[in-house]
């Protein structure tokens, strides 16, 4: 079972690379649900560089995360609600009521859906240039963490 999916995991990389960290990972921060981890940590353990991989998923995501925040801005708050749903947007404004741009830190850190935070920025108008700081902030180590963690798996 394991090997059909290293088989699967290493020719998606062979096949799409960084350009598959790319899309994945800007597309990751405007709606789509798949996580860009599991293609950080697989292209790395299949050869590509985690550095590389790591900067690349970062800013793909802020670069999302910035599209994110102009729907959330331009859209607003019916058409957050209708695609990601009320209950992201309730707990989201809780999250920025309380911790403003550490908001935005812990999402890109953590397993919270970043995309919904990414709209919610632009919803509650948090300031542009400090939201793609944190984005980035957040993004880079997690993503630095899961390009090691791929590099380490690919040595064994």
């Amino acid at each position: 079972m394991f090997e059909g999916l290293r088989e699967w995991a290493e020719a998606v990389v062979n096949d799409y690379g960084y350009l598959g960290i790319f899309l994945i990972s800007f597309t990751e921060s405007i709606i789509q649900p798949v996580p860009p981890d599991p293609f950080i940590t697989g292209g790395t353990a299949f050869g590509l560089s985690p550095v590389y991989a790591a900067l690349i998923a970062a800013v793909a995501s802020v670069l999302g995360g910035m599209v994110g925040y102009a729907l959330g801005k331009f859209l607003g708050e019916p058409v957050f609600k209708k695609f990601i749903g009320e209950k992201y947007y309730d707990k989201g404004e809780i999250l920025f009521r309380k911790y403003g741009i550490w908001a935005v830190i812990i999402a890109a850190i953590t397993p919270i859906p970043f995309k919904a935070i990414c709209w919610l920025a632009g919803i509650f108008e948090m300031p542009f240039w400090g939201f793609v700081l944190a984005a980035f902030i957040g993004r880079l180590p997690r993503f630095l963490f899961m390009a090691f963690f791929g590099q380490w798996l690919g040595s064994l």
